[in-house]
C-alpha cells in the first residue's frame, strides 16, 4: 500500500512539474512593468561566504536586494539578531543592506569576527543571504631561531626548511639571496609545495651564506624574511686544514671520493600516501628525489591514463597538476624517480570529494490565482548533500501554514494558489564540505493584459527574409494573443504564419504583398488590449558586379569593382576590408564609389579583398583575391661539389618565387683569367632543379652565378660562387669560319675566327695555317702564327681553287686535325663579252633579249650574272633626237635571257650585254638595234570650246603628247544634258588627223552639251578627254520671260507666297518652343520622298549627275547622295554654274517656291570650265 502511494505521489509531482512549465508566467524585463508589479525580495549582491578582510581597513559586508515594494534589511551575527543601532562603529548604507564597520576610527577587526547573515523583507516575503564568515587577515613574523651552518659533502642531498609562520590566507613562498635575486632552480635544485628548498645532490657552486626564504602575504601586502641560511659544500680533495685538524687519521684515510647513488625520495616519504581533493579544484601531487646523477621524474596513473588537456607538469616534472578535477580522477598515481643506478617509486591514493553543487536550482515562480506550480531543488555532492527548505528565512516546519503548499523532499508542490501564497523560499543543500543556499520566490499576481511593444512601431524587412512582428505582453492569468492584418481584417491563421509563445508573429518569407498594418490583440479574464504595428518590405541589396580575382605585377595598378543595386529608400554604406581587417592607412588605396584602386602595388598588398555593403536592414559582401607577382628573388648559397677536370656540380637555394612559379634557372660563368668581368651563358635547367652538372674547359678560372626565371621575367643574378681553376690541356677545337678569298688577282687571304680565351685550354695559343692548290699541289705549305686572325699568301695564279685549313695549338699540344675548306685566289675583270645577242620584240612595250654565256675561264672570278644596258635612240613618229638615258637590268646567276619592260611604242632602241664577276664588269657586246611597233596614243593635249552661239560651238584641240605611232584620225562624241541632268542621244563624228579645230552647227539653243574626244592610230583608240559647253539663249524668249517676271499678278502671287511662308514659320517656331511637332513635319519625318531633295544653302543647287569618269557617258536618271545633300566638290555641274543663282526651297507639301534674281553674265571659261549658264527661268519652267 505504501509502495502504491509513493508511485502516486511521483506521478502527481511529474504532472505538477509539467503544469509549471506550461502555466508559469514569465515576467518580461520591462522597467516600467517591473516598477508597477509587486514582487518579493531577491538578493542581487552579497559578500563571499569566506570573507577575509584587511584589519587596517573598514569592513564592508555587502547585501543588496530588489523587490516591490522595496525591501527592508536586517542582520544576524553568530545566529542572533545584530542590532546595528547599538554599535556606533557599524552603519548601514541608505536603501541598501550593506554594512560598513568603521575600523579606521578606533575599531578593531578582531572584535567583529563571526558569521553574518542578511535578510531582505517586504510584504510579499523575505530573502536571506549566505552565511558570511568574517575573518581578518594575519601576517605574523617568523619566530627567532638560531640557524646553524650546513656543512655538506659534495654529491649528498640537502633540504633547507622554510617553515613560514601560519598566516591568513597562507603566504606565497620564494627563495632569494641578499641582492634580492631569485635563486636559480633546476632538476637538481627546486622548491617544494611546502616552501622547502630541495637539493637532489649538492655541488661546490651551491656554497653560499645567503639562502633566504621569503613569505609574501598578499592580503596585507607584506613580505616576511627568514634568517639567512649558510651552506658549505666540501670535496675530499679540498679539505682545509681547519676541518682536517678536527678529524681523526682514520676519518681522513677512510674518506672516499664522490660516488654515484641511486634515487631516494625526499618527499613524500615511504612508498604510499593519500590525498583528498574537492571536485573542481586543482590537484597538485609532488615527488622530489635525491640521487647522483640527478634523478628524472615520471608520472603514471595506475589502471588508467592521465586526463588529456587537463594535465600539466611543473617544477621540472616533479609536480603533477590536474585542473578541474572530478570524481573520475580518483585513483592511484605513481611517481617514478630514475637515474643510471636504479629507480624508486611512490604511490599516492587520490580521493575526490565534492561540496554540494546544483543539478537543478530553484527558480522564481510567477502564478495567477488558482494556478498550480512547483519549486525543485536538486543538488549533488560527495557525500550526497541533505536538502532542507525555509520559508521567508524560517524553517518550513515551523513556518506559517499554507494549504496550497506541500513539501515532498527536494520539491515543493503548489495547488490552486491565492495571492496570500506569495513568499520567498530558501533551499539549503549541505554536506561536510560545504553548503548551497538559493532563494526562489512564489509571486501570485492578478493583472489585466498589457502590451509592452510601442504603438505603431515600424518594422522594415528585406523581401524574402523572415519578418518578426513583436507583441510583448504581460498579464495574469497569461493572456491569449491574436493577430489581424488591417483595421478590419480577419484573424491570421495558416502555414503562412508562425505564432510564437512570446506573442511574436513571424512571416517566414516576407513578400511585398505582406506589407501593411497588423493588429495584435491580448485578452484574459481581466480584460483586453490591442496594438497596431506597421510592416514595410524593402528590395534586397545586391552586388551586381562583384570584385574578381586579379593577378598583378609588383608596382602596377589594380582595381576591384563593386557595383551595387539597392532599395531607393535605404542608404547603403560600402566598406572594403583586406584579409577581414581594415584597409591599411596608405594613400595608395583609393576607395571610389564603385571600386577600390590600389596604386603602385607591393608584395604586402597580396591578400583577400572584401567589399561589404551595409544598410540598416541587410548586409552583403563579395571577396576577391589579389595575387601580386614579380620577378623571382635571386638564388643564394651557391655551392660547388664534385670537382673534376672537365665537370663540376653546382647547387643553390632558390629565392622567393613571388607568386609566379620559377620556370627555369640560367647558369652563367665568368673567366677571371681571360675575360674578367664578362659573364657568359653556361646552361639552363628547369625550375624544379636546384643543381646542375656543368661541363668545363681547361685553363679557365671559373666563377658561376645563377639567375631565376619566371613568367614575369628574370631575377637579379645571385652572388658569384667561389672560383675554380681548371688544369691546362691541348686545344679541343680549331678556329671556326675558315675562309680563303683573294683580295688581289695574285694573292689568297686566309681568315678565321680566333678561339676565345677559355677555348685555348692553356697558355701559348697559336695557329698553324696550311694551304695547297687544289688538284695541283700534293704537299701542304704551312706557317705558324699567333695573335692574328688572317694570313695573306702572295704570288698566286688568278682565281684558282685552294685547299685551306687552320689548326690551333698551345704549349701542351695541337688540337685535333682540322677540316679542309676550298677557297680561291683573287679575281680579275672578265676578258670577253657575251656573244650572239638576239632581241625578240613581244609588243610595243616589252622585248626579250638572248645571249650566249661567257666561258667560265674567261670570267676569271665568281660569276655573279649579266647586265643588259639599253636606251632609246629616237621616236619613229618624231625624227628629232633627245638626251639619251641608259637603263640597266641585272640578271643574277648563269641566266642567258631576260625581259625588257616599260619600252615606249614606235621607237628605236639599242642594247648591249656584259658579264659580271666579283671584281666588276667585263667588256660590252656589240650594240644591238631593235624597234618597237606602234601603240595607242595618249589623250589629246587639250580640248577648248569657244564662240558659243544659239546653235553652234567651236572646238579646238592639241595633238597627243605621246602619239605612239602615226595618227590616223580623231573621234568626237557628244550628247545634250537637260535641266534634270538626264543625258540625250550620243552623236559620234570622225575627224581627219591633220585637223585641229571644228565648228559644230545645228545645236539647240540654251543647251548644255558634254563632249568626249580621243585620237587613233592603226593599233586603236587612245584615252579620251572630256569637256562641257552651253549654247546661248534666244533674246526674244529671254525678253518674254523677263516680262512675265515683272507682271503685277506675278509679283502679287510671290508676295502672297512669301507671307504664307512667314506665317507658317511663326507658327512652327511657337509650336517648337512649346515642345510640340506640327503635322507636316511629322508627315515629312514619316514619309520622306526620295525624289525630292533639299537644296544646298550655299549655292542653291538641288541635284547632280555622276561624272566620276570623264571618258564614260553619263548614266541617265542619276541622283544626289543618300543623305539628300549635294557637296560642291562632288560635282561642278550645278545650276549656279549655268548662270544666275537660285535662292529657293521646298514648302511643306513638296512644291517648289522661290524668288529669282536677274540674269548674271559669266565670262567664258578655259579648259574644263563651262562657258555660259542658262537663265534660271528655264529651271522654273521645268518644275511648273
Amino acid at each position: 500500500m505504501m509502495k502504491k502511494m509513493s508511485m502516486s505521489t511521483s506521478k502527481t509531482s511529474l504532472v505538477l512539474f509539467l503544469c509549471q512549465i506550461i502555466s508559469a508566467l514569465d515576467v518580461p524585463l520591462d522597467s516600467k512593468l517591473l516598477e508597477e508589479l509587486s514582487q518579493p525580495p531577491t538578493i542581487t549582491q552579497q559578500s563571499p561566504k569566506d570573507y577575509i578582510v584587511d584589519p587596517r581597513e573598514n569592513i564592508v559586508i555587502q547585501c543588496e536586494a530588489k523587490g516591490k515594494p522595496p525591501p527592508s534589511f536586517s542582520w544576524t551575527r553568530n545566529g542572533t539578531h545584530f542590532d546595528i543601532d547599538k554599535d556606533a562603529q557599524v552603519t548601514m548604507k541608505p536603501n541598501s543592506g550593506t554594512l560598513v564597520i568603521n575600523i579606521m576610527n578606533g575599531g578593531k577587526a578582531e572584535a567583529y569576527e563571526g558569521v553574518y547573515q542578511c535578510t531582505a523583507r517586504n510584504e510579499r516575503g523575505a530573502a536571506v543571504s549566505n552565511n558570511i564568515v568574517i575573518r581578518p587577515s594575519r601576517s605574523p613574523l617568523w619566530t627567532k631561531e638560531k640557524l646553524e651552518p650546513n656543512h655538506v659533502r659534495e654529491g649528498d642531498s640537502l633540504v633547507l626548511h622554510c617553515r613560514p609562520p601560519v598566516g591568513l590566507p597562507p603566504p606565497i613562498i620564494f627563495w632569494m639571496d641578499n641582492a634580492f635575486q631569485r635563486l636559480p632552480q633546476s632538476e637538481r635544485v627546486s622548491q617544494g609545495l611546502n616552501g622547502d628548498l630541495y637539493f637532489s645532490n649538492v655541488q661546490p657552486e651551491d656554497t653560499r651564506e645567503d639562502y633566504i626564504c621569503y613569505a609574501r602575504f598578499n592580503h596585507t601586502q607584506t613580505i616576511q624574511q627568514k634568517q639567512p641560511i649558510s651552506v658549505k659544500v666540501f670535496s675530499m680533495d679540498s679539505l682545509n686544514d681547519t676541518i682536517a685538524a678536527n678529524l681523526s687519521d682514520t676519518d681522513i684515510y677512510g674518506a672516499k671520493p664522490v660516488t654515484e647513488r641511486q634515487p631516494v625520495l625526499l618527499t613524500p616519504t615511504g612508498s604510499t600516501s593519500t590525498k583528498v581533493e574537492l571536485r573542481g579544484n586543482v590537484l597538485l601531487l609532488e615527488c622530489i628525489a635525491a640521487g647522483l646523477p640527478t634523478p628524472v621524474i615520471r608520472w603514471i596513473k595506475e589502471g588508467g591514463e592521465l586526463p588529456a588537456n587537463r594535465t600539466f607538469f611543473e617544477n621540472f616534472k616533479k609536480t603533477l597538476k590536474i585542473i578541474d578535477v572530478s570524481e573520475a580522477d580518483s585513483g592511484n598515481y605513481k611517481c617514478i624517480a630514475r637515474n643510471a643506478l636504479g629507480s624508486v617509486h611512490h604511490v599516492i591514493s587520490v580521493t575526490v570529494k565534492a561540496a554540494p553543487y546544483w543539478i537543478t536550482a530553484p527558480r522564481n515562480l510567477v502564478l495567477s490565482p488558482g494556478e498550480d506550480g512547483t519549486l525543485i531543488c536538486r543538488a549533488n555532492g560527495s557525500p550526497k548533500p541533505s536538502i532542507s527548505w525555509l520559508a521567508n528565512g524560517v524553517p518550513i516546519a515551523i513556518a506559517p501554514e499554507d494549504p496550497s503548499r506541500k513539501v515532498d523532499g527536494d520539491t515543493i508542490i503548489f495547488s490552486h494558489v491565492q495571492e496570500r501564497s506569495s513568499a520567498v523560499y530558501q533551499c539549503n543543500a549541505s554536506n561536510e564540505y560545504g553548503y548551497l543556499l538559493a532563494n526562489a520566490f512564489v509571486n501570485v499576481l492578478a493583472e489585466p493584459p498589457r502590451i509592452l511593444t510601442p504603438a505603431n512601431k515600424l518594422y522594415q524587412v528585406i523581401a524574402d527574409s523572415p519578418a518578426l512582428l513583436d507583441c510583448a505582453y504581460f498579464g495574469s492569468p497569461k493572456p491569449e494573443i491574436e493577430w489581424f492584418k488591417g483595421v478590419k481584417g480577419s484573424i491570421l491563421r495558416g502555414n503562412e504564419y508562425v505564432f510564437h509563445d512570446n506573442g511574436t508573429l513571424e512571416i517566414p518569407v516576407a513578400q511585398k504583398s505582406n506589407a501593411g498594418t497588423y493588429t495584435c490583440v491580448a485578452r484574459n479574464e481581466l480584460g483586453k488590449i490591442q496594438n497596431e504595428v506597421q510592416l514595410e518590405i524593402k528590395d534586397p541589396t545586391m552586388i551586381i558586379k562583384q570584385p574578381e580575382y586579379k593577378v598583378i605585377q609588383r608596382y602596377g595598378q589594380v582595381s576591384f569593382e563593386c557595383i551595387i543595386k539597392h532599395d531607393s529608400t535605404l542608404l547603403p554604406t560600402v566598406t572594403w576590408l583586406k584579409d577581414n581587417d581594415e584597409l591599411p592607412d596608405d594613400e595608395r588605396f583609393l576607395v571610389g564609389k564603385d571600386n577600390l584602386t590600389i596604386m603602385n602595388v607591393t608584395d604586402k598588398d597580396d591578400g583577400t579583398y572584401t567589399c561589404i555593403v551595409n544598410t540598416t536592414l541587410d548586409s552583403v559582401s563579395a571577396s576577391a583575391v589579389l595575387t601580386v607577382v614579380a620577378r623571382p628573388n635571386p638564388p643564394f648559397d651557391l655551392e660547388l661539389t664534385g670537382q673534376l677536370e672537365r665537370s663540376i656540380d653546382l647547387s643553390w637555394i632558390p629565392g622567393d618565387e613571388n607568386n609566379s612559379p620559377i620556370t627555369s634557372f640560367v647558369v652563367e660563368f665568368e673567366d677571371a683569367l681571360h675575360e674578367p668581368g664578362v659573364w657568359r651563358y653556361q646552361t639552363e635547367v628547369p625550375g624544379t632543379q636546384t643543381m646542375a652538372q656543368l661541363k668545363l674547359s681547361p685553363y679557365v678560372n671559373y666563377s658561376f652565378r645563377v639567375i631565376a626565371v619566371n613568367r614575369i621575367g628574370r631575377s637579379q643574378p645571385s652572388e658569384p660562387s667561389e672560383q675554380y681553376l681548371t688544369k691546362s690541356a691541348s686545344p679541343d677545337e680549331n678556329p671556326a669560319n675558315v675562309q680563303g678569298i683573294g683580295s688581289e688577282p695574285d694573292n689568297l687571304v686566309i681568315t678565321w675566327e680566333p678561339l676565345k680565351g677559355f677555348q685555348s685550354n692553356g697558355p701559348g695559343l697559336q695557329y698553324k695555317v696550311s694551304w695547297r692548290q687544289k688538284d695541283v699541289d700534293d704537299e701542304w705549305t704551312s706557317v705558324i702564327v699567333a695573335n692574328v686572325s688572317k694570313y695573306i699568301v702572295s704570288g698566286t695564279p688568278t682565281f684558282v681553287p685552294y685547299e685551306v685549313k687552320v689548326q690551333a695549338l698551345n704549349d701542351l699540344g695541337y688540337a685535333p686535325e682540322p677540316s679542309e675548306v676550298i677557297g680561291h685566289s683573287g679575281e680579275d675583270l672578265p676578258m670577253v663579252a657575251p656573244g650572239n645577242v638576239q632581241v625578240h620584240v613581244i609588243n610595243s612595250t616589252l622585248a626579250k633579249v638572248h645571249w650566249d654565256p661567257v666561258p667560265l675561264k674567261s670570267v676569271r672570278g665568281h660569276l655573279q650574272g649579266y647586265k643588259v644596258y639599253y636606251w632609246k635612240v629616237q621616236s619613229l613618229s618624231r625624227r628629232s633626237r633627245r638626251h639619251i638615258e641608259k637603263k640597266i637590268l641585272t640578271f643574277r646567276g648563269n641566266k642567258t635571257f631576260g625581259m625588257l619592260p616599260g619600252l615606249e611604242p614606235y621607237s628605236s632602241y639599242k642594247l648591249n650585254v656584259r658579264v659580271v664577276n666579283g671584281k666588276g664588269e667585263g667588256p660590252a657586246s656589240p650594240d644591238k638595234v631593235f624597234k618597237t611597233p606602234e601603240g595607242v596614243p595618249s589623250s589629246p593635249s587639250f580640248l577648248k570650246i569657244t564662240n558659243p552661239t544659239l546653235d553652234s560651238l567651236t572646238l579646238e584641240w592639241g595633238s597627243p603628247t605621246h602619239p605612239n605611232g602615226v595618227l590616223t584620225s580623231y573621234t568626237l562624241k557628244f550628247q545634250p544634258i537637260n535641266n534634270t541632268h538626264e543625258l540625250g542621244p550620243l552623236v559620234e563624228i570622225r575627224i581627219p588627223a591633220n585637223e585641229s579645230s571644228l565648228i559644230l552647227k545645228n545645236l539647240n539653243y540654251s543647251t548644255r552639251y558634254k563632249f568626249y574626244f580621243n585620237a587613233q592610230t592603226s593599233v586603236g583608240s587612245g584615252s579620251q578627254i572630256t569637256e562641257e559647253a552651253v549654247t546661248i539663249m534666244d533674246e526674244a524668249m529671254a525678253s518674254r520671260q523677263v516680262d512675265i517676271a515683272t507682271q503685277g499678278w506675278f509679283i502679287g502671287l510671290m508676295c502672297a507666297v512669301a507671307l504664307l511662308i512667314l506665317i507658317l514659320l511663326i507658327v512652327c517656331f511657337i509650336r517648337r518652343n512649346k515642345g510640340g511637332k506640327y503635322p507636316v513635319k511629322e508627315k515629312e519625318d514619316a514619309h520622306a520622298d526620295p525624289e525630292i531633295q533639299p537644296m544646298k544653302e550655299d549655292d542653291g543647287t538641288f541635284g547632280e549627275y555622276s561624272d566620276a569618269e570623264d571618258h564614260k557617258p553619263l548614266k541617265k536618271g542619276s541622283r544626289t547622295p543618300s543623305d539628300r545633300t549635294v557637296k560642291k566638290e562632288d560635282s561642278d555641274d550645278s545650276l549656279v554654274d549655268y548662270g544666275e543663282g537660285v535662292n529657293g526651297q521646298f514648302n511643306e507639301d513638296g512644291s517648289f517656291i522661290g524668288q529669282y534674281s536677274g540674269k548674271k553674265e559669266k565670262e567664258p571659261a578655259e579648259g574644263n570650265e563651262s562657258s555660259e549658264a542658262p537663265s534660271p527661268v528655264n529651271a522654273m519652267n521645268s518644275f511648273v
